[in-house]
């Protein structure tokens, strides 16, 4: 789950349990809502703890072997 879809089911979700008066038999439509907003915040918590890791590391030049001499001396 990236950031963008993270946000999405956060925003689905507090639509459907903050603003939404419908009732629909056999679902509860607020609990279905806070679930997804959970589920939202999860997600963009796991997405931003690695994209924090994912950063690539430079490893120090590798001298060469044998080593070249300078030319001065």
């Amino acid at each position: 789950m990236r950031i963008g879809s993270s946000i999405g089911l956060i925003a689905i979700g507090l639509i459907l349990a903050l603003a939404v008066n419908i009732d629909v038999e056999g679902l509860d439509l607020d609990l279905i809502g806070w679930i997804l907003a959970a589920v939202g915040v999860v997600g963009l918590l796991a997405s931003l703890t690695l994209a924090r890791r994912a950063r690539p590391v430079v490893a120090p030049r590798a001298e060469t072997y044998p080593p070249e001499r300078d030319p001065r001396y």
